[in-house]
């Protein structure tokens, strides 16, 4: 497999090294310096974008304007997200994007969403912790947004979200649920970054040849 890596920073350049290991090729790495659109895109099977919050939107336009799919890491951008699902599927491209790779982390999202359902009308407070490392660009972090949304539409009410940058801190993300006798508390904690670029990888060797708009869980499902 042939892969478009659009973002140089630390997942970027992890993933580099991984898929390589993997047996694939780097056809080219977009940075700050070399643009996305700078590109020619053509001699890639797909693109996986790990880039900025400010180069997303333009870094997915443009590879799935080229005909490749992508796949998408990068959070705090998806107030533009609906306008790139509509372009994927007009080029009949194939997009997936995902908060977060990590197979374990998309067991915990199971789990996030088993939890409110037995939590729902009891008489506790939920609330969110996550601790990122300190060049985290976006606070709270994509993973947490989507673990308090999935709360909140089982809930119906307004999950408390804190978020801590520290050190160099792959990602922990802690639910709580309190109340005046107990509580009781789930937590997933990232001891690395390779479970991020390995899903990535996966993600994306399972979406070549295909067409539509997809996430983890359509992945996680063969």
């Amino acid at each position: 497999m042939k892969i478009a890596i659009l973002g140089n920073g630390r997942m970027g350049k992890r993933i580099s090294e991984l898929a390589q290991e993997r047996g694939h090729t780097i056809t080219c790495t977009s940075s700050s310096e070399k643009p996305a659109n700078t590109l020619d895109l053509s001699c890639a099977d797909v693109a996986i974008d790990f880039s900025t919050p400010t180069t997303a939107f333009e870094n997915i336009s443009h590879a799935l304007k080229s005909g490749i799919p992508v796949i998408s890491g990068t959070t705090g951008w998806l107030e533009n997200l609906q306008e790139i699902e509509s372009l994927c599927l007009s080029k009949k491209g194939a997009f997936l994007y995902a908060s977060n790779f990590s197979l374990g982390m998309n067991i915990f999202f199971e789990l996030n969403k088993t939890l409110a359902r037995l939590m729902k009308n009891q008489n506790y407070e939920s609330s969110l912790h996550e601790i990122h490392h300190t060049k985290k660009l976006d606070s709270p972090s994509g993973t947490a947004k989507t673990l308090s949304n999935q709360m909140d539409e089982i809930l119906e009410n307004n999950t408390t979200i804190t978020a801590e940058r520290t050190g160099d801190v792959p990602g922990t993300h802690i639910i709580n649920y309190s109340s005046t006798v107990d509580e009781l508390e789930i937590k997933h904690t990232a001891k690395n970054r390779d479970g991020f670029a390995m899903g990535a990888i996966i993600a994306a060797e399972w979406i070549i040849g295909k067409e539509g708009v997809f996430n983890m869980q359509d992945v996680l499902a063969q």
